[in-house]
């Protein structure tokens, strides 16, 4: 089968689209810049919610911490993606953490500074308000393909994101997700086991929706993907890891 390099579906939506350029140059004016390392980490679950940060280089993994011990991974972040939470209450803690999962250039802005921006500009506190809904969205559509449809429609649902994310067309017209991952990385996206994910994508092959190779998830019939886990069409800022 061809491996070589394949074009890109999309341009790996960033969860900053809600910004005109200029107001994004604002906010990332008012940071100031941080190198961290692998396995560091931007902030823990429980901490305080005071700061933004802006992803210019890296990646870096939100998860959540079940009640079994097991980390759920919520969110895949990367270059162009702001993270954290700021709103109008004093004690907000961060609901997950955020792990750097390769060398990351970091753009930080406090509380204040961004309170300041709102206050300047009528037109970056729409936005900003913009990109709050949307960090509210996905995580709406998140809990709900996790909670609603089963394990199946949650690893559905995920391998549609990966698509949305990391997807490229092939010449057949399937879609090949040009991101390696083990069913265990899988199984800690939705809350699984590597077990169950197994079977799963065995049942996914036999009706001939996807196909692996050398590690690569190719996506054959996205439509019936789409069924198990009841896809609305959310827009691709909201349907992505």
């Amino acid at each position: 089968m061809n491996t070589e390099t394949h074009p890109v579906i999309n341009s790996n939506p960033r969860n900053t689209a809600s910004f005109k350029s200029e107001n994004l140059q604002k906010l990332t004016d008012a940071m100031h810049e941080q190198k961290l390392q692998p396995g560091s980490y931007l902030f823990w679950e429980g901490d305080a919610a005071d700061k933004l940060y802006y992803i210019k280089s890296g990646r870096v993994r939100a998860t959540k911490s079940t009640d079994e011990g097991k980390d759920l991974v919520l969110y895949l972040y990367q270059q162009g993606d702001l993270i954290g939470m700021i709103d109008p209450y004093d004690d907000t803690k961060h609901w997950y953490s955020a792990e750097v999962l390769e060398e990351c250039v970091i753009g930080v802005a406090h509380k204040k500074d961004v309170e300041m921006l709102i206050w300047q500009s009528g037109e970056f506190a729409l936005e900003f308000m913009r990109w709050m809904g949307l960090a509210h969205r996905m995580t709406q559509t998140k809990y709900r393909d996790m909670m609603l449809y089963g394990k199946p429609g949650a690893l559905c649902s995920t391998i549609i994101r990966l698509s949305n994310t990391y997807g490229a067309h092939e010449e057949d017209g399937t879609i090949r997700i040009t991101k390696k991952l083990t069913h265990s990385e899988l199984s800690d996206m939705i809350g699984s086991t590597r077990e169950s994910v197994n079977r799963m994508f065995s049942d996914l092959r036999k009706a001939q929706a996807i196909e692996m190779d050398n590690g690569y998830i190719l996506i054959r019939d996205l439509d019936y993907l789409k069924g198990i886990c009841h896809c609305e069409n959310c827009p691709i800022e909201v349907c992505r890891m």
